[in-house]
């Protein structure tokens, strides 16, 4: 249930910005980034090459993402930020750790990092190294 709400709430606050939970995963892992194959993207999000070019472009048309050329071999494509991207990244992540805070801040420090490690565990055991994005 607390996921839910935690989710459900960056979600919507993400959607005033004009983009969604799973666009933001993708300029996330953009970020930083040199240009990268769509098919290096999938792997690091354990998402189909499929679901990656429909979230590139919908990055594409926000103007966002941009698709070029790889400079290795021009039959294959890389995806990169552009700089409005670079620009909106910073600004997106610090609605998440606000988002955070509001769920978060009523645990002290120490509750806080119980509770990282408790779900960190869970996460290990679970084998849980992708984000399930659908």
């Amino acid at each position: 249930m607390v996921s839910n709400h935690v989710s459900h709430a960056f979600a919507v606050k993400l959607s005033a910005m004009d983009v969604t939970v799973a666009e933001w995963t993708l300029l996330r892992v953009l970020y930083g980034k040199q240009p990268t194959p769509p098919s290096r993207i999938a792997d690091e999000m354990g998402m189909s090459r499929g679901a990656i070019t429909k979230l590139a472009d919908r990055l594409i048309a926000k103007s966002l993402v941009a698709r070029k050329a790889s400079t290795d071999d021009g039959r294959s494509q890389t995806l990169a930020l552009t700089d409005r991207g670079i620009g909106l990244v910073p600004e997106l992540a610090a609605l998440a750790d606000r988002n955070d805070a509001e769920f978060f801040e009523c645990l002290g420090e120490e509750e806080r990092e119980t509770l990282k490690r408790l779900l960190q565990g869970l996460a290990e055991r679970g084998h849980m190294t992708t984000l399930p994005l659908g």
